[in-house]
């Protein structure tokens, strides 16, 4: 059921969605989140679908703020509000509202969409593209504890990492980190199997893909070893090859689809790795609402790091005995509880 609203206000459309449950009979009960999009014109349909499609795992009242350029100077100071309700069938397992916004209430669309939210419910705000450089401080993003953006999308991806660590606040995450939960997955896994210790990383892949980069990071950031950035034709990660004092481990996917992990002294193995959809991503996402401190952790690594020599990374950990941290900027940290416990 579709319901549509020409200069309208928040009031109105509320009340539409409670005309809209009543006709199909529906209760408004069993959504467990509010998901916000903030999108354009020419993705809000792409977004769309994948939120329908994530709502499948989790029902939810999806709200698309769509902000609609002005096309004339009269545009440019009229407000108006546009609404599309959708409810039922026409709305996944939930309840969906696009809001298309003009003029001055653009700038204000947080005013809009607060009465919207779902009562003691979480709210996650998403930002297919165009996401602002500082989330946690957008208008909307504050309404959120959780925000999701998307460096692929944007024009420079490894700056936007840079400013992206930043301007790091708990509860943000980024879909190309998501992309690579199974790589991380399988990595772990193989090094979960043997008892040699890496030396070294070499992370494989396409230019200016960001996902590239966020594996090397939490490679070089858990492993405490120099990771070497190379580039392929793709599509999207090719290749991790870990260098052990056992022989090397190597996770290899040229096909985008089937992957090879072969492990020194074992029979190499094919793994399925496909590439996945943007709802897969999103329904990761709402599966959990606290802050991932591993991603603050790897982005915080920092990519200019990357493709460092071994001598300049390594050169920290040699000077110290065998027996102290391997890094050395977090070893008065770890000192700092035995001193206390000494003047005790």
């Amino acid at each position: 059921m579709k319901i549509d609203l020409t200069d309208t206000t928040s009031s109105k459309i509320n009340k539409a969605l409670v005309m809209g449950r009543r006709a199909i009979g529906t209760p408004a009960v069993g959504m467990v989140l509010t998901l916000v999009i903030v999108t354009d014109e020419e993705n809000a349909y792409d977004a769309l679908k994948a939120a329908n499609e994530a709502s499948r795992e989790h029902p939810s009242r999806t709200l698309v703020v769509i902000k609609r350029a002005a096309r004339s100077p009269r545009d440019r100071t009229s407000s108006r509000l546009d609404a599309e309700v959708r409810v039922g069938a026409d709305a996944g397992t939930g309840e969906t509202v696009v809001l298309r916004l003009y003029g001055e209430v653009i700038n204000h669309a947080q005013s809009v969409v607060l009465p919207l939210l779902l009562p003691d419910a979480p709210v996650v705000v998403w930002w297919p593209v165009n996401a602002p450089l500082d989330p946690s401080n957008d208008p909307l993003g504050a309404l959120a504890q959780r925000r999701v953006t998307d460096t692929y999308a944007a024009e420079q991806p490894v700056h936007e990492l840079a400013a992206r660590a930043e301007a790091y606040h708990p509860g943000d995450t980024d879909l190309s980190w998501t992309r690579i939960t199974p790589w991380r997955s399988m990595l772990a896994a193989a090094l979960d199997q043997v008892t040699c210790k890496v030396t070294s990383v070499e992370v494989e892949g396409e230019e200016f893909n960001p996902s590239c980069e966020l594996l090397g990071m939490w490679l070089a950031d858990r492993l405490d070893v120099p990771v070497k950035r190379s580039l392929s034709a793709g599509p999207g990660l090719t290749c991790v090859r870990m260098e052990t004092d056992c022989g090397p481990i190597v996770l290899g996917r040229p096909d985008g689809s089937l992957a090879t992990l072969s492990v020194q002294g074992q029979p190499d193995r094919a793994v399925a790795l496909k590439r996945r959809e943007t709802a897969e991503l999103i329904a990761e996402e709402l599966r959990r609402l606290d802050p991932d401190d591993t991603y603050a952790s790897a982005l915080r690594y920092g990519v200019e790091r990357l493709g460092e020599p071994a001598a300049q990374t390594a050169a920290p950990a040699a000077e110290q005995p065998a027996d102290e941290p391997k890094k050395a900027d977090r070893a008065p940290a770890k000192k700092a509880p035995a001193k206390k416990a000494a003047a005790k």
